[in-house]
């Protein structure tokens, strides 16, 4: 088997609010192709990692890189431009916008003409940026299954919808990197499984994905590795297996072995 490159590097990444450090000295690699989970306790500083990579929170200290470039410091828009999608834990969907429209937000960061376009400034590259924005947010559709509610409200899609019109706004953007938090979150048994064959499938296609999750039955099932978080630090890395037999996460974090396993 060929060594998997690192896509994502994270180094000695800290975060301070004040006097609270709810990201400590954290480092990691994510390999290009991989399929990782990041679990923890509330408060662990997951959600706040995932800001940090995605530009949303700046980092106190410490380099973050893609694909070998330092992403540090640079505005969201920017990191989407360079590669990086995400999803949040508390939708952030425009209920009174189409779905279609949603989705069309993705890749627009990732334009420079475009916005000229209402003034009459933008020209061909403008009309050529929109048709690409058009396709891309039809292919993001049409890869979750949403194609035939494209010109609804968002606000008619059902929550499950609602998880998957953001992981096509995601896909609009033509991520090197998926980032996930909380997919599963208010889904169903029913729902959740399908839901994690669709990201076993974006995987199989070659997208790199990360993901916070609660569900550990989920991200036992589908992660290749799972790293744990435990009061902003890393307390362990490794496969599910791994994971699972470690004594610290399985007492602080998964409960008893059985449960673990339950």
């Amino acid at each position: 088997m060929v060594a998997m490159s690192a896509l994502l590097e994270i180094e000695a990444v800290t975060r301070r609010f004040g006097g609270l450090t709810a990201v400590d000295a954290v480092s990691a690699e994510i390999a290009q192709g991989a399929l990782v989970g990041l679990i923890g306790p509330n408060g662990a500083g997951k959600t706040t990692l995932f800001n940090l990579i995605s530009g949303v929170t700046p980092v106190t200290s410490g380099t973050i890189r893609l694909a070998g470039e330092t992403i540090t410091g640079l505005e969201p828009y920017q990191i989407a431009r360079r590669g990086i999608g995400r999803t949040f834990q508390n939708l952030r969907i425009f209920p009174n916008m189409t779905v279609f429209d949603n989705v069309s937000v993705g890749p627009l960061g990732h334009t420079r003409n475009f916005w000229w376009e209402p003034l009459g400034l933008g020209g061909a590259r403008a009309a050529a940026e929109r048709e690409q924005i058009t396709k891309s947010a039809r292919d993001a559709l049409a890869r979750v299954g949403l194609s035939a509610e494209a010109n609804e409200l968002a606000a008619n899609l059902s929550y499950g919808k609602r998880k998957y019109l953001e992981i096509a706004r995601a896909l609009a953007g033509r991520p090197r990197l998926l980032i996930l938090d909380e997919p599963a979150a208010g889904l169903n048994e029913r729902e959740t499984s399908e839901l994690a064959r669709f990201i076993r499938e974006l995987n199989g296609e070659g997208l790199t994905v990360l993901l916070v999750e609660h569900d550990m039955s989920l991200v036992m099932e589908i992660c290749q590795r799972v790293m744990v978080l435990a009061s902003g630090r890393k307390i362990a890395d490794g496969t599910p297996a791994e994971v699972q037999r470690d004594a610290a996460v399985l007492a602080a974090y998964l409960g008893t072995e059985d449960e673990a396993h339950a």
